[in-house]
């Protein structure tokens, strides 16, 4: 299994494999026929409170990673995420934010990992 991660607004590519949606709300100006996604796992992204604590700024992003590992910890979405990893040779996490280093898909592949 690998997992990859993407932005939204880059263009699906046939390598991206099973694309699957991390965010709790749909990314503003996508279609959902531009996103080319096999499914939108809103129930995996992080809790509507810890997402507008974080609001991307990067000296929270520490504490982000420990909030957002500890919520995945006790939802059951994360299952589901996993028998996708696991059924799937490649699974492409796609998000929305500008920050491709700091943001919830790269604290996902790192929990999957």
């Amino acid at each position: 299994m690998a997992v990859r991660i993407k932005r939204v607004y880059e263009d699906p590519s046939d390598d991206d494999g099973y694309r699957v949606l991390v965010d709790r709300v749909w990314p503003r100006g996508v279609s959902k026929e531009r996103a080319k996604l096999d499914v939108w796992l809103k129930e995996v992204a992080p809790t509507t409170e810890l997402r507008q604590w974080f609001h991307h700024e990067d000296p929270k992003w520490p504490e982000f990673r420990k909030r957002y590992r500890a919520e995945l910890d006790g939802n059951p979405a994360i299952d589901e995420l996993r028998t996708i990893a696991n059924t799937h040779d490649v699974v492409t996490l796609v998000y929305s934010a500008r920050d491709e280093t700091e943001n919830q898909a790269v604290v996902l592949a790192e929990y999957l990992g």
